[in-house]
């Protein structure tokens, strides 16, 4: 069962891998993440900082997207992490099981607004945040599991 979809461009940290994990009681991340599935370094790396006792993923959007699919997940109560908010918007085109994606982290370039304190979107991302919003899908921004949610879609 999907316990949380977050983007955060740090994708496992910290506030990921104690404070959501505790919260949510997950007992297995995912990170999807073409670049990180590719990537034998970075996936390492992310490896050696999962929490002790929860299983770790490393799949693209497309494999990602057959796991939950299958089934194969639903056994987990499982944490979806992406990078990126176009990643979360491409794996929800693909999972309808996907009711509802949390922005922590969306690093500051150039051409984006900052619409909190750790989110930052382009036009192309609030056209994204629009669709998903308008597909029934919750997009909320919130960085720790014990501050309020807020809408993404009132901060655009």
């Amino acid at each position: 069962m999907i316990r949380l979809v977050r983007v955060d461009h740090r994708l496992l940290h910290g506030q990921v891998a104690f404070s959501w994990t505790r919260s949510l009681g997950t007992d297995c991340i995912l990170i999807a993440s073409d670049k990180v599935a590719n990537d034998e370094i970075h996936a390492s790396a992310l490896k050696l900082s999962k929490p002790s006792g929860i299983k770790m993923v490393i799949k693209g959007i497309e494999d990602s997207a057959k796991a939950i699919n299958s089934g194969v997940t639903d056994k987990y109560k499982l944490m979806i992490i992406l990078g990126s908010i176009a990643d979360a918007y491409m794996l929800c085109k693909k999972v309808s099981a996907i009711k509802s994606i949390n922005l922590g982290g969306v690093k500051s370039e150039p051409g984006k607004v900052q619409i909190s304190k750790a989110v930052f979107v382009n036009e192309e991302e609030k056209k994204m945040i629009r669709e998903l919003d308008s597909m029934g899908i919750e997009v909320e921004v919130r960085m720790l599991p014990d501050e309020t949610s807020i809408k993404a879609i009132s901060l655009i």
